[in-house]
């Protein structure tokens, strides 16, 4: 989950890690991984390609906001 360097202020951002970062299981505290992807790889390769800039003073920020209409719970 993203949060701001407050542990515990995750509320709705999240990362698609599409390789190891293990900076982020021990950075300021780490971050809580919830889930992972078992169908639909072509779509995360989509949103992979979206263009990214600094915005808000946060780097690789999608240009044009990727919006993820449903998920599935699987277990």
């Amino acid at each position: 989950m993203a949060r701001t360097d407050i542990l515990n202020s995750a509320t709705s951002q999240f990362f698609i890690n599409v390789v190891n970062n293990v900076a982020l299981d021990t950075a300021n505290g780490g971050y809580a991984v919830f889930g992972k992807i078992v169908q639909g790889l072509d779509v995360m390769d989509k949103i992979k390609l979206v263009p990214t800039s600094v915005q808000a003073g946060l780097s690789n920020a999608p240009v044009t906001p990727v919006i993820i209409n449903s998920a599935t719970q699987t277990q």
